[in-house]
């Protein structure tokens, strides 16, 4: 049986005290342990925000956490990626600290080079839906609308669902490389490369696995988008 070190983080002091989010983070990690054969020898729990270029200096239990899993010669176990953090170069740092990280929800089998895909693709969705967000209420209030105002109810989904396109459009984009190392491994047909993404551990952007279906949205946006260029 192998072991690691659970990891538990919450952004507020509030949600610390409450008890909400840590034991959904706790359930989910002893869930994965039992299923995976690992034993949990020891457990840090960190109500810390994610954010800052001095996020680790910010977060003990984290550093500590680090010294028994690289003591133990074991993993870090966290429940979600972004229980670490939701900044790519964060992540980056964690990864050199030379000590294996596992994230339930993407499997065991996620290696550094996922786990650092993933913090791109999450970083980037949630800039762009920043961005666009703050784009389309300006010109919301530049025009004179009330915001907040239920009568825009019908225009504020309209925004929502271009925020949305845009979110998918890079998720493809970034998933483009991947796809690409895939077919160089011979996998060529819609059954090969979702059998391969399966494998890997890769999620897509809604649901926990591929089906040629999913594939062939993905490769036909990724299309329009090389296309549009």
């Amino acid at each position: 049986m192998g072991k690691a070190i659970a990891y538990l983080r919450v952004s507020t002091q509030q949600q610390h005290r409450s008890g909400l989010g840590i034991e959904a983070q706790r359930t989910a990690v002893g869930r994965f342990a039992e299923v995976e054969g690992i034993a949990i020898i020891r457990e840090f729990v960190e109500a810390e925000t994610g954010k800052g270029a001095d996020a680790l200096d910010r977060r003990p239990q984290l550093a500590a956490a680090l010294a028994a899993a690289r003591s133990a010669k074991c993993a870090v176990l966290v429940s979600k990626l972004d229980r670490l953090s939701r900044d790519v170069a964060f992540v980056s740092g964690l990864m050199a600290q030379r000590v294996p990280f596992i994230v339930a929800e993407l499997g065991r089998d996620a290696d550094p080079f996922m786990l650092h895909l993933y913090a791109a693709l999450a970083e980037k969705e949630r800039r762009v839906i920043s961005e666009r967000t703050k784009a389309a209420l300006a010109a919301k209030k530049a025009s004179g609308a009330k915001l907040g105002n239920p009568s825009n109810i019908a225009a504020a989904g309209v925004c929502g669902r271009q925020i949305q396109i845009v979110a998918a459009d890079q998720f493809a984009s970034g998933l483009l490389p991947v796809i690409d190392a895939v077919r160089r491994t011979g996998a060529t047909t819609l059954e090969a490369i979702t059998r391969a993404l399966n494998d890997r551990g890769i999620r897509p952007a809604r649901g926990t696995r591929w089906y040629a279906s999913s594939v062939t949205n993905l490769l036909s946006r990724a299309n329009k988008l090389a296309e549009a260029l």
